[in-house]
């Protein structure tokens, strides 16, 4: 079983200070390096008598350590909480693996229909309904989970597909229509919703009714009221004038976000890419999307059009189509003995319900069903994967085993996995995956690690796999990532299986993709990256770790420098002032410096960028007081210093991208252009991070 990290570790310094030592390079607030030796370390102080609060000791005071039971989720609520409910909690050792047909999102049937026949404006609405995520060994079991429908379309988890053409606009409504159909009450949230934090608060006494909303648009270069940003959140009664419901139940208002805003205009401009839309409520968009809000936005264009179907029946295509392509959501899962959805939120000595610092749960979905399976033929299938999880990463391969071997990370026939687009446009050629892009730290080919929110294009080629025989997709990424513990044995070490059962359609030709093949024959290659000469504006991120007023793990954005407008430094809430203004139609380098002993994959609303490099640093930590009270820092901006050389990134994190894994102690580069007006955010992409503070407003003037 999981178990929170517990690898960092108290330590005196020579002149008695207490340190934190973690991860990959030295932070010291004295300025003094950590020797060679310790080169994947980084250390930081706090002068005088005040305790270190380290992950170790935080986790050891609150209960969240010590947990081996396999039947209690390693999810770090207190031996209290786990003796009162372990009897109700689902042990995922008795739900059935490779067992559930898997569902294609880009089933006919699975892809949101517009309004009216031929028409361009969709209506969707956010209902409560059950189903059957492929829990049962014996019998099916129903899970309450939340999705977006409309007439002749029924809810969905994960919502149905929105497949739409470059160039052609689309307005969506979303309705929030979380109410009981026979009363028209408002529904509680089924999840527990931690009201100390800064969320979508509406009111609701204890957080439980009304249910705020938004879709965001992941990926979307969108205006900003039509982003879906976490201020954005609406209610079932968002719209209402008096207060007072049809039923004549009074209501407080307002009952919507600042920036409520609605339809939303999908103006489809960009270039083809795997995008995803999914719930972003302040505050609670962990708890939202665990209850099923989110699903797949296709984006198609003529580039991409060209190369997956044919210009003549009988030629060979050169990507594979449907139904030889399949977007895969992968989302990890807590349930209940009687299916339904089980959230976390208990912690010794905490408010109830908690926030918790992340959440890795024990039961894998892909497209809703649990470990699933598909039956495939002989030939190249394209796989969209995204990482929809709150808190894990996973390092994937896809591997054959023989009948009656063991499944285990590496252990199997590897099946080759060709990498043919990030989030937001092809490669100009397919490129091998590898775990590598981290300085000093050496690549392990035919790994291909996914942070939360990223996405990546791939080809896997079934064709030389033996008749008859299973390839599953296995995990070997630690929790939190990337040095903590490992997947669970049997559980999380695996996503699915493909079963190569089925004789190769002959009135199909196979798809002729292959390393060097061209990928973007009506479009431009990708840009260079510019020389190191050029001299673009530079703003420096900090990303750090500290704790709120209760004493919880925080974790936390700001800018390293001075903003010259506020005076803000370091880290800062969400509802403090914008410190970015960049202006429209710029270019910029955005360096996110990583001072934790977790990856975390940022995120940046409006905007695609390039990775340009990442590299080790230190520097000095001075602790800050929030506006909020909590304990945070600021990265003394002369401290830091550049350990060894930048590392680039392989040719297959080289692509189109909107997030990027961010490791510890290393900055992250990346090449951003602004080309729009208005309010956005930047994030980490860990959902119970990007609700507990690690996120930050940016404004385009």
């Amino acid at each position: 079983m999981e178990s929170r990290r517990t690898g960092m570790a108290d330590a005196f310094s020579p002149d008695g200070e207490i340190a934190r030592t973690v991860g990959n390079c030295p932070l010291r607030k004295n300025g003094v390096r950590a020797s060679q030796a310790n080169h994947r370390h980084r250390t930081y102080q706090h002068k005088g008598n005040d305790k270190m609060t380290t992950r170790r000791n935080f986790l050891k005071t609150f209960g969240w350590l010590g947990m081996t039971s396999v039947t209690a989720p390693a999810l770090f609520f207190t031996q209290k909480t786990i003796a009162a409910s372990i009897t109700a909690i689902l042990n995922p050792k008795q739900v059935p693996q490779f067992v559930n047909p898997l569902p294609n999102p880009l089933d006919p049937g699975f892809i949101f229909a517009p309004d009216s026949p031929g028409g361009t404006s969709y209506t969707l609405y956010i209902e409560e309904f059950t189903q059957n995520l492929g829990l049962g060994s014996t019998g099916p079991l129903a899970t309450t989970v939340w999705g977006y429908g409309k007439p002749g379309q029924a809810p969905t988890f994960p919502g149905r597909t929105f497949e739409i053409q470059q160039g052609t606009p689309i307005t969506v409504t979303y309705v929030n229509n979380l109410v009981d159909p026979q009363t028209g009450d408002a529904l509680p949230n089924r999840m527990p919703v931690d009201t100390t934090l800064d969320w979508a608060n509406p009111g609701a006494v204890g957080g439980l009714t009304p249910v705020p909303a938004v879709a965001h648009l992941h990926g979307g270069d969108s205006q900003y009221l039509s982003d879906g940003l976490p201020d954005a959140w609406g209610t079932p009664f968002a719209e209402l004038e008096n207060g007072t419901t049809s039923l004549g139940a009074s209501i407080l208002t307002p009952q919507q976000g600042r920036l409520y805003s609605k339809p939303y205009l999908y103006e489809n401009t960009q270039e083809a890419g795997t995008l995803w839309y999914h719930d972003h409520a302040l505050g609670i968009t962990r708890t939202n999307v665990y209850m099923g809000l989110a699903g797949f936005y296709i984006l198609r264009d003529a580039n991409e059009n060209g190369l997956r179907l044919s210009a003549l029946p009988g030629d060979a295509p050169v990507l594979p189509s449907h139904p030889y392509e399949i977007p895969l959501a992968i989302q990890d899962r807590e349930f209940s003995a009687d299916g339904s959805l089980y959230y976390p939120a208990d912690a010794k000595g905490m408010p109830s319900p908690t926030h918790l610092p992340e959440f890795f749960g024990r039961v894998v979905l892909v497209n809703g069903q649990a470990w699933p399976k598909q039956n495939v033929e002989p030939r190249k299938y394209r796989l969209r994967l995204l990482n929809g999880s709150d808190s894990r990463f996973y390092d994937l391969r896809f591997e054959t085993f023989a009948a009656g071997k063991s499944i285990a990370p590496g252990a199997g026939v590897p099946v080759q996995v060709l990498v043919i687009g990030n989030e937001l446009g092809l490669l100009d050629q397919p490129a091998l995956p590898a775990l590598d892009g981290r300085p000093g730290i050496p690549a392990v080919p035919g790994i291909l690690p996914i942070a939360p929110g990223e996405r990546y294009d791939v080809i896997v080629d079934f064709s030389q796999v033996p008749a008859g025989s299973r390839v599953v997709v296995t995990n070997s990424a630690r929790s939190p990532y990337p040095d903590a513990s490992l997947p669970d044995k049997g559980l999380t070490d695996r996503l699915m299986a493909f079963d190569v059962v089925l004789p190769r359609n002959a009135a199909v030709p196979e798809a002729t993709v292959a390393l060097g093949t061209p990928l973007r024959t009506k479009l431009k290659p990708l840009d260079p990256m510019p020389p190191k000469s050029t001299k673009l504006p530079v703003r420096r991120i900090m990303l750090y770790e500290g704790t709120d007023l209760f004493g919880r793990l925080q974790t936390m954005i700001g800018p390293v420098d001075i903003d010259p407008a506020t005076g803000q430094q370091g880290t800062l809430t969400f509802k403090d002032p914008i410190t970015e203004r960049p202006k429209r139609g710029s270019t910029e380098i955005w360096e996110f410096y990583n001072t934790t002993v977790d990856a975390h994959p940022l995120h940046m609303h409006l905007v695609d960028f390039r990775v340009l490099d990442r590299q080790a640093f230190t520097g000095e930590i001075e602790p800050k007081v929030n506006s909020d009270g909590s304990s945070g820092a600021i990265l003394k901006p002369d401290s830091i210093s550049l350990l060894g050389s930048p590392v680039t990134p392989s040719a297959w994190e080289g692509g189109i991208k909107d997030t990027v894994k961010v490791f510890p102690g290393e900055v992250a580069r990346v090449l951003v252009q602004f080309k729009r007006r208005g309010e956005y955010v930047y994030h980490c992409h860990i959902l119970s991070h990007e609700d507990h503070e690690m996120m930050r407003p940016y404004e385009v003037i």
